[in-house]
C-alpha cells in the first residue's frame, strides 16, 4: 500500500523518517488532546526524537514487524495509524489510531482502520486484530464498537504509560468475523 485514498481529500500513505519534520510539527499541534491517550505524545519533544520512532517503524516494516501510516486532510498530516503488533508468527496484529481535534467526526478513522485490518486479514493472513485503549477514552471505544469489535477485558495495570501503570482495554475482531461481517 504505497498510498490510499479514504475520502475525497483524505489520503492514507506510509509515514517514513524522511517526514519527521511533519510528524513533529503535528504532534505539537495535538499534543494536549491526544496525550492522555498516545504514548508517543508524551515522548517525541524534538524533530530528531521524531526521526527516530518513525526510522524504528521503518527498520520494523522492512523485517514485517510493526508499521506506521499517516492521514492527511485536504493536504494537512491530521493524524495516523499503526500496526503496534504485527506478527505474522501467531498471525496478530493490534491497530492504533488518532487524529487531530479538526478532523474528527467524518469517519476517517473508521475508513482507515477498516483499509487496515482487510489488508492485515485478507492479504497478509492475520487471524486476530486487536485494539486497545485506556477505559476512559470514549471516542476510542466508540470507534472500536463501529468497526466491529468486541470487549474482551480490562488489563488491570498493564500498561506502563507516562510513568505509572495503567489499565487498558482489549478489544478483539477475529478473521472470520471480519470476513463475515
Amino acid at each position: 500500500m504505497l498510498s490510499l485514498t479514504l475520502a475525497e481529500g483524505v489520503e492514507m500513505r506510509p509515514l517514513e523518517p524522511w517526514q519527521a519534520a511533519e510528524f513533529y510539527a503535528h504532534v505539537e499541534e495535538v499534543r494536549d488532546s491526544i496525550r492522555a491517550y498516545i504514548p508517543f505524545a508524551a515522548r517525541l519533544f524534538d524533530e530528531d526524537a521524531a526521526r527516530a520512532y518513525l526510522q524504528g517503524f521503518a527498520d520494523s516494516q522492512a523485517a514485517d514487524g510493526p508499521r506506521i501510516y499517516g492521514i492527511w486532510v485536504d493536504g494537512v498530516f491530521s493524524g495516523g495509524t499503526l500496526f503496534r503488533i504485527f506478527d505474522t508468527g501467531q498471525h496478530v496484529c493490534e491497530l492504533g489510531v488518532w487524529l487531530g481535534p479538526w478532523a474528527r467526526g467524518r469517519g476517517i478513522i473508521t475508513r482507515a482502520a477498516t483499509a487496515m485490518i482487510d489488508w492485515a486479514v485478507r492479504e497478509r493472513g492475520m487471524l486476530r486484530v486487536e485494539w486497545g485503549c485506556e477505559p476512559s477514552n470514549e471516542a476510542s471505544i466508540a470507534a472500536a464498537k463501529r468497526i466491529g469489535f468486541t470487549y474482551e477485558a480490562t488489563i488491570r495495570q498493564g500498561f506502563n504509560f507516562d510513568g505509572r501503570q495503567r489499565d487498558y482495554q482489549l478489544w478483539s475482531i477475529l478473521a472470520d468475523e471480519w470476513l463475515n461481517r
